[in-house]
């Protein structure tokens, strides 16, 4: 479980989070949901520790991410996967490579260790035949099944994952949202995902919160979220064509 208590971050006088709370539950696909520029990414890299907040405090199953030493920082963060925007792998690796780089280097297990590992996560995303492919040799889904692969490879407890449907069809979407849901509930993941993707929110959006300005304005499952009344959301929510053709044969 991932809680996050009154965050706060100002950057160059602008306010970017403002007195943040929630709580990610253990087992579900928690989504972070708003247009650009409300603070979703902000949020996200405050949890995973690229950004320190001014005020307020992130806690790891109970333990306080903010004002943790050196040695449990570094304790936590091994335990976090995170799956990339643009699936961020090196180009110049195999697959194989790629999914294996973390636990190059935050393990000290034996090549064979690491192999059987590596190979039973490509399995796991339906890449076993491409572990020798370079990622320019391989479509944008499959790169980010790689990327996947690579999250989980060290046994995450927590899994980031910033728009993972960023570019991809609907189709592709699809998979890739199913793929995250069943790993999630699979290996019992607190799961994060940060997306304005409104097909993601109504298929696996289990805990949703909504970014307006900086400030958390709604929450809630994806069950509630067509019946809002809050009218930020209902502005970001009536945007989408899907929604709207939903609600009209409501």
């Amino acid at each position: 479980m991932i809680e996050f208590n009154n965050l706060n971050k100002t950057f160059e006088n602008k306010n970017v989070l403002i007195d943040v709370s929630g709580k990610f539950t253990k087992g579900k696909c928690n989504l972070i949901i708003g247009a650009s520029g409300t603070g979703k990414s902000v949020l996200l890299k405050t949890l995973v520790g690229l950004i320190q907040p001014d005020t307020g405090n992130i806690l790891y199953d109970g333990r306080d991410f903010t004002k943790a030493d050196t040695v449990l920082k570094q304790d936590i963060r091994r335990e976090i996967g995170m799956l990339f925007q643009g699936s961020a792998l090196f180009d110049s690796k195999t697959v194989e490579e790629n999914v294996m780089f973390p636990l190059d280097m935050l393990t000290q297990m034996s090549k064979s260790e690491k192999q059987d590992r590596v190979n039973y996560c490509l399995q796991r995303v339906g890449l076993e035949n491409a572990s020798k492919l370079m990622p320019s040799q391989i479509s944008g889904g499959m790169q980010k099944r790689v990327g996947i692969a690579r999250a989980i490879v060290n046994n995450s407890k927590y899994l980031y994952c910033d728009e993972p449907n960023s570019g991809l069809d609907p189709q592709t979407s699809i998979r890739i949202d199913n793929l995250i849901n069943d790993i999630t509930h699979e290996y019992n993941i607190t799961t994060v995902v940060v997306t304005h993707d409104m097909n993601s929110v109504l298929e696996i959006g289990e805990y949703v919160i909504f970014m307006f300005k900086g400030e958390k304005v709604w929450e809630g499952s994806k069950k509630d979220i067509l019946d809002t009344k809050v009218k930020s959301l209902q502005d970001f929510l009536f945007a989408n064509k899907l929604i709207r053709e939903m609600k009209d044969h409501q």
